[in-house]
């Protein structure tokens, strides 16, 4: 493995792309760090110490702390991540949008639109965050001229962290949303994992209470971080055979055979991204606005059902309903994002194209039609498989009380980041001859 990192940074455009996206994390963590104009970062963490909801735990996690730090990277990514479950849901449901992004032209105006509605999004959430908090005392001095001020900070943060994202992904190693989310959850874990340990540990009252404890919570890790990785390798391999008649070098290279691969989780971590992102909205908007959940009203009831920290537990088991909506969430999104991302019309075209067809199926629509039977059986136990991976911890923290930013979503978040990354990494190491990470 460490033989394997050594021959990465001896290929000069890898090392370049590693090192680009070194920096780039690194002016992440710094700007965490830079405070709002005129914000009283001290009436800010006090705010957030007496919050028990999750959904800011959540946050600041995807942040990176910047939340809690009240800095110029406060909405951090989420913003772009919003826009793009935005987008990408008009594009599947508006035709005219659906055959735009298939054109490369199209593609860039769909990816313009995108950068569009995250300063919109983050305009709105600035704004309330100005107003709302700045009512309560986040604000030295309330008034129009640092309600602007903040909303303005707020904004070029966001703005600059979907330009960092955007940077990596095409100078650095790709996946440059997830690598920031990914980088911001990690910043996180030490402080989560001090946290168990006060809770669980050493507060134990006896010290086979403890040990147990401490069994537990490895397990629990390991165990998720074990399904996630499995399930990311997950693959189902669809036979191809090659007439021989095609004068493409690279199918004649490959031999008379090959295979399709359909991975079982198929959308990766993205559907996790988007249900968990957008259960936690509704939420975290209306904290904005200086309110908190009245759970003695239907609508207190309901934004606490959205929040995975109110689900199993035994004295409010009616809020457990929310996990309802996150498996359905999660299922959706898993075929809304892989009818996005993978175009069987598109793969039945090339292998037409190319003299290739799949054993027993004839070329064109009846491949088309085959690959698609197969990727909704596919789609839905990839989709299953997350929900399994995520909700382990979950009746974790439901049962034990456990409130940490690294449960079952961040977890199989940083796994499958981390995976695909060294995937992308792999490939440049095989194009110029090097064995991979994962073939190691």
């Amino acid at each position: 493995m460490f033989k394997n990192i050594a021959n990465a940074f001896k290929i000069k455009d890898i090392r370049k792309r590693l090192l680009y996206t070194a920096i780039c994390l690194l002016i992440i963590r710094l700007g965490s760090q830079l405070p709002v104009p005129g914000c009283n970062r001290e009436f800010f963490a006090n705010w957030f110490a007496q919050q028990t909801g999750d959904a800011f735990n959540f946050f600041d996690a995807f942040t990176g702390g910047s939340f809690t730090n009240m800095s110029v990277f406060a909405l951090g990514i989420t913003t772009y991540i919003m826009a793009s479950i935005i987008i990408q849901m008009l594009t599947l449901s508006i035709p005219k949008l659906e055959e735009m992004s298939r054109e490369e032209d199209g593609h860039k105006k769909l990816s313009e639109a995108t950068r569009y509605a995250t300063i919109a999004l983050a305009v709105m959430e600035g704004l309330g965050m100005s107003i709302g908090f700045g009512k309560q005392g986040l604000l030295e001095s309330y008034n129009a001229l640092n309600v602007i001020s903040s909303t303005a900070a707020l904004t070029a943060g966001a703005a600059f962290v979907m330009w960092l994202g955007e940077q990596i992904t095409e100078k650095g190693i790709g996946n440059g949303s997830s690598i920031i989310l990914v980088f911001n959850i990690a910043a996180r874990i030490t402080a989560d994992i001090a946290t168990l340990y006060d809770q669980f540990v050493k507060n134990a009252s006896n010290v086979g209470r403890a040990v147990l404890s401490a069994i537990i919570i490895i397990a629990v890790i390991l165990i998720t971080i074990i399904l996630t990785v499995l399930l990311n390798d997950g693959v189902r391999k669809i036979p191809v055979h090659y007439n021989g008649r095609s004068n493409n070098s690279r199918i004649a290279a490959m031999g008379n055979t090959n295979n399709i691969p359909l991975r079982v989780n198929t959308a990766g971590v993205m559907p996790v991204i988007f249900a968990s992102s957008l259960m936690q909205f509704p939420v975290i908007l209306y904290s904005f606005m200086g309110k908190q959940p009245d759970v003695s009203t239907t609508f207190g009831k309901i934004l606490t059902a959205l929040q995975s920290n109110s689900w199993f537990n035994k004295e409010q088991p009616l809020y457990t309903l929310g996990l309802v909506l996150y498996v359905v969430l999660v299922i959706f999104f898993a075929y809304f994002y892989t009818a996005i991302t993978f175009n069987p019309v598109l793969i039945a075209d090339n292998l037409k194209k190319r003299g290739g067809f799949i054993p027993g199926v004839r070329p064109g629509r009846p491949t088309t039609e085959y690959l698609n039977n197969i990727l909704q059986y596919i789609i839905f136990i990839g989709a299953v498989g997350l929900f399994i991976v995520v909700i382990i911890p979950i009746v974790c923290n439901g049962i034990f009380g456990a409130s940490v930013s690294f449960a079952g979503t961040s977890l199989i978040i940083i796994v499958s980041v981390i995976l695909d990354s060294m995937r992308q990494v792999e490939t440049m190491m095989v194009e110029r001859n090097y064995k991979g990470f994962l073939n190691s």
